[in-house]
């Protein structure tokens, strides 16, 4: 009995010492998502108002786009989670960082608190990704990256604004809520 007990405590020390149980260097961060799997009806309305000024303003101009830069053949939940972390952190750091960019002052307004939802978002998911830096990417999603790195380069700004506006609730409903139900995400 008492070498049987001496065994399971081997086995616990051993695995302890080569679990993250107990990680080294810098001090992990947890990925705390769970808290976008519904954003406050508040919050989707500010986003709400900024997408139907710009549709306003669309009718108005005769910018004519037909890009696809978020466009993909598959559903978010068919990536890992950690793929999807990831899809999800890349298209909210574009999205923010065009949404600063807006020069119309009526619609830069209207953008400011989605923005500052959106910039906690992306910090949050910074930090998810910080976790998962050694995580080799599915082909699925290095596909999808280059495509959306090339599309950023080729589109008018313009087309590149109206992408990411018309692209923000797909972004907040279906990637982030994936994204944050993690392995639920069916």
């Amino acid at each position: 009995m008492v070498n049987v007990s001496y065994k399971v405590l081997f086995a616990l020390a051993i695995w302890t010492m080569t679990t993250e149980a107990f990680p080294k260097g810098a001090e992990r961060t947890k990925c705390h998502l769970a808290k976008y799997k519904s954003l406050p009806p508040r919050e989707l309305e500010a986003f709400k108002k900024a997408k139907d000024k710009f549709e306003d303003m669309m009718l108005l101009s005769d910018r004519k786009c037909s890009t696809r830069i978020f466009h993909r053949n598959w559903e978010i939940k068919e990536l890992s989670v950690h793929d999807r972390v990831i899809l999800v952190e890349k298209e909210l750091d574009f999205t923010t960082n065009v949404l600063e960019n807006i020069e119309d002052p009526s619609l830069s307004k209207l953008l400011s608190r989605p923005l500052e939802i959106l910039m906690q978002i992306r910090g949050d998911l910074r930090d998810c990704t910080r976790q998962t830096h050694s995580h080799r990417h599915s082909r699925r999603l290095n596909n999808w990256l280059q495509n959306f790195h090339e599309s950023k380069e080729t589109e008018t700004p313009g087309c590149l604004e109206a992408s990411v506006i018309l692209n923000l609730f797909r972004l907040l409903n279906e990637d982030l809520r994936c994204a944050a139900y993690m392995q639920l995400c069916l």
